[in-house]
C-alpha cells in the first residue's frame, strides 16, 4: 500500500495524473501525454520514486517497464488534498471552505453553494 499522507512534487502528480488517465503507460508514453514535460530521465526518476512510495508498480515487457497506479483515483486526490489542506490551512476545513466560497474566489452559482449545503447538512446527520 502508498504511503499515507506522503508527499507528492508538482511534478509526482502531474506524473500520476497522467498514468490515471492513460491506465498503463511506459515513461516514454507518460512524458509524450504530459504537458511541458520534463526529460525522459526526469519522468524515470519520477516514477522510481513514486513506486518507491508506493503509488505505482511496474511490470517488464520487453526492455520496456510498464507502470501502473496502485492507489486508485479517488484515494489519491484523498491523500492530495490532505496534504494541502494540512500545509495550507493548518488541517481545518472550515478555512478551506471559507477561502472557496468567499466572494471572487470561485464565482459559485447559487446552484453549488445550494448542493454544498445539502453536503453539510448530510454530513451533519450522519455525525461527522
Amino acid at each position: 500500500m502508498f504511503e499515507e499522507g506522503a508527499d507528492l512534487s508538482r511534478r509526482e502528480r502531474q506524473i500520476m495524473e497522467t498514468l490515471y488517465r492513460l491506465g498503463r503507460a511506459s515513461a516514454i508514453e507518460i512524458r509524450d501525454a504530459m504537458p511541458n514535460p520534463p526529460t525522459y530521465t526526469a519522468v524515470r526518476t519520477h516514477l522510481a520514486l513514486l513506486h518507491d512510495k508506493g503509488f505505482i508498480r511496474h511490470e517488464k515487457r520487453g526492455a520496456r517497464h510498464i507502470y501502473e497506479p496502485v492507489v486508485p483515483h479517488h484515494e489519491m486526490a484523498r491523500n492530495v488534498i490532505s496534504g494541502v489542506v494540512e500545509t495550507f490551512f493548518g488541517g481545518s476545513i472550515e478555512r478551506v471552505v471559507a477561502t472557496l466560497i468567499e466572494p471572487g474566489s470561485g464565482d459559485l452559482s447559487d446552484d453549488q453553494l445550494d448542493r454544498l449545503g445539502q453536503l453539510i447538512e448530510e454530513a451533519k446527520r450522519q455525525g461527522r
